[in-house]
């Protein structure tokens, strides 16, 4: 969210697909399941990295498919998972998604006409 990884309470906004038996894709819609995934320094170097283009490109709130070290997608027009990430690690993001576009809105109507809109995308 806003080019960082979303957090509450220490627990990550993360989770990691399972497949089904038998099923090789883990997506939700093929009956895949949510369990929690562990956070690395390398997950987060990745995110890190990755960051500052979905800024750039004027979004606010992506999802990253990472597996390992790679990114094998960047997800946003639907990030998905908040409700089973909230559900695994028993903290409510909305909140925090909430707070962050209360304030990129009064961050926009501040500096409206005062600064790049460039500038402006990012906050």
């Amino acid at each position: 969210m806003n080019g960082r990884p979303l957090q509450r309470d220490g627990a990550y906004a993360a989770l990691r697909r399972v497949p089904a038996k038998g099923e090789v894709r883990s997506n939700m819609h093929v009956a895949g399941t949510a369990a929690p995934a562990e956070i690395t320094p390398k997950i987060l170097e990745v995110a890190e990295m990755v960051g500052p283009k979905p800024i750039g490109d004027g979004m606010f709130l992506v999802g990253l498919d990472i597996v390992g070290d790679k990114i094998l997608e960047i997800n946003v027009f639907s990030p998905g998972g908040l409700q089973d990430i909230a559900q695994l690690q028993g903290v409510d993001l909305s909140v925090d998604v909430i707070t962050a576009l209360e304030q990129k809105v009064e961050m926009r109507r501040n500096y409206a006409g005062k600064i790049d809109n460039r500038a402006l995308a990012t906050l």
